[in-house]
């Protein structure tokens, strides 16, 4: 199975010189924030795959304008050919008094806890899709782009095969990290695109 992740910066490769045939072998797509509305419907209306999101802290106009054809997995797990995606979007809060998806790191800890309940039901999951990385994993040291310590935990105790986000950009320079690793997770940065190529059947067989 191949995955097409995104994150913070629409690519011209997908948008600008778009060749539908770029997407034909793409069986999941998956968006970690902070893309134009109308990128993920554009790219909806030219593929098979279904396209995923969770919210990015700038994507307060998916309020008045969602992506059409697009299904957001903020809070839920979602599951494809049997491959257990968790979505947990937004960062750390930078904002007084808030905004809309960004969070105190107690607030994270309560969305999760929100999600026990299916995180139980599907006996964990396979890939965990964040906005924000994980807290020193891939992070960085302004409170804008500090990761989650709740996500390490997460890791630490349902071990997914990957976590997935985007926020730090590629223009970040020693801060930015296209894929490390976490005890048994694989770490990505989705930063404009990134493939994940993942054998369901061994996936199947370890859990």
């Amino acid at each position: 199975m191949k995955i097409l992740v995104l994150a913070d910066a629409e690519s011209k490769y997908l948008w600008d010189y778009f060749d539908k045939k770029k997407l034909e072998e793409i069986d999941l797509i998956i968006s970690c924030g902070d893309l134009a509305p109308q990128y993920l419907s554009f790219l909806a209306t030219f593929t098979h795959a279904p396209v995923l999101y969770v919210y990015g802290n700038h994507d307060t106009c998916y309020a008045d304008t969602p992506p059409d054809g697009c299904i957001c997995i903020d809070d839920r797990i979602y599951v494809y050919k049997g491959i257990r995606i968790l979505g947990l979007g937004g960062c750390m809060e930078y904002q007084y008094n808030g905004a809309p998806h960004q969070y105190t790191e107690k607030a994270m800890e309560k969305r999760i806890r929100k999600l026990g309940r299916q995180i139980r039901k599907h006996r964990g999951f396979d890939i965990m899709i964040t906005h924000a990385p994980a807290y020193r994993i891939n992070d960085s040291e302004d409170l804008c782009h500090t990761g989650f310590k709740c996500f390490r935990t997460m890791i630490e105790d349902y071990h997914p095969k990957y976590l997935v986000h985007g926020h730090v950009h590629s223009n970040y320079g020693r801060d930015f990290a296209r894929e490390s690793r976490y005890l048994d997770t694989t770490i990505i940065n989705a930063f404009e695109k990134y493939i994940i190529e993942i054998d369901e059947t061994a996936l199947q067989a370890a859990k």
